[in-house]
């Protein structure tokens, strides 16, 4: 069975060899992974794990939307400003002086987006050629997001009262932002002659131990605006895939009645994200992708690593819709055998 294939079934609850396998990490714990592995390229990473998913992207060429401050990197697509800050293990991309935090409603409102028209879908044709047999999917855990995309440029702070309130600046500038990213995902969709396999959405939802907005509020402000991506996808026959980091399990059956078929990074520690609550509560009405801690990746060791794969595997095998992954991006604070470990043990156990 071809990757293509195995995920395709799993989106449908219908029979696979084995469980789909995902992967994501941060560049510190991937460069020594690759350095393990004896391989170089990012693909190349992926086919030594056994991965079965791909990404198709189309990069901006667009002219530059946002000004330059030195020591700082700013997104060329979506205007925010981060540093970066070295750590023990490596570094992250911090997010600092954030261009719309107080800033008056003219501003917010009329902050620049790109064109859909200024990005290069022309190395589509071969990135599919390169991917025909693995899943294919157009967008990612970012797009769709609103929340943490707006925190990005005004913090969490006034991003959520905004939001809270209906800003009407903030929202109109969420609206703009909606049509450029569905544009993009159009024109990739459409270009890629019916050979993306799924959509990919994000929208981080819960902390650790709560929600961290009310369901009356995702109604009214969020749900509208991600129905758009979804029936965007049913319009060419295409599943949906959405990412919710935290506690976030509250808000599925809306998911559900919104026609979203899977939900992803299902971090168990988080409050009734446990692999068995998902399987008591929502197996055989929405496929599972992630649920392996990268805490417990990054603090345990290689037989507690094997352990929570063969434990995960066990609750979620039985529902038909389950695909492994780490429950976020693999931190840099991971030992490479832990990583290896997870992806040995989802072939070895993931087997049906």
């Amino acid at each position: 069975m071809t990757s293509k294939q195995r995920v395709i079934n799993t989106f449908r609850f219908e029979e696979v060899d084995r469980v789909p396998i995902n992967y994501s990490t941060n560049p510190g714990i991937h460069s020594r992974l690759a350095k393990t592995l004896g391989v170089s390229s990012y693909d190349a990473v992926l086919e030594a794990l056994g991965v079965d998913f791909r990404g198709a992207d189309a990069g901006y060429k667009g002219p530059p939307l946002y000004k330059k401050i030195e020591g700082l990197q700013v997104d060329p697509i979506y205007g925010y400003y981060t540093k970066r800050i070295e750590n023990d293990y490596g570094e992250y991309d911090d997010f600092c002086n954030f261009p719309l935090q107080n800033a008056d409603p003219e501003v917010i409102a009329n902050y620049p987006v790109p064109n859909p028209d200024d990005f290069d879908y022309d190395k589509l044709p071969d990135r599919l050629e390169k991917c025909k047999d693995y899943a294919v999917y157009a967008g990612n855990a970012g797009v769709g997001d609103i929340i943490n995309r707006t925190g990005m440029l005004m913090g969490m702070e006034d991003t959520l009262v905004n939001l809270a309130t209906q800003d009407e600046a903030t929202l109109h500038y969420l609206d703009r932002r909606i049509n450029m990213q569905l544009g993009v995902l159009s024109r990739i969709i459409e270009k890629s002659s019916r050979r993306i396999d799924f959509i990919w959405l994000g929208e981080d939802l819960g902390t650790q131990i709560a929600p961290m907005i009310s369901l009356d509020m995702y109604r009214k402000v969020l749900r509208p605006r991600h129905q758009r991506f979804v029936d965007l996808a049913k319009s060419y026959n295409l599943p949906v895939m959405i990412h919710t980091c935290g506690c976030s399990s509250w808000v599925y059956e809306d998911f559900i009645e919104m026609g979203i078929t899977a939900v992803d990074t299902l971090q168990p520690e988080a409050v009734n994200m446990s692999p068995a609550y998902l399987k008591e509560h929502f197996g055989g009405r929405l496929v599972f992708h992630g649920g392996i801690s990268t805490a417990g990746l990054a603090t345990g060791s290689v037989e507690d690593t094997i352990n929570a794969v063969k434990d995960t595997l066990a609750t979620l095998m039985p529902t038909k819709g389950y695909m492994i992954a780490p429950c976020h991006q693999i931190q840099d604070n991971t030992p490479v055998e832990n990583v290896i470990a997870m992806y040995n043990a989802a072939h070895e156990f993931g087997r049906y």
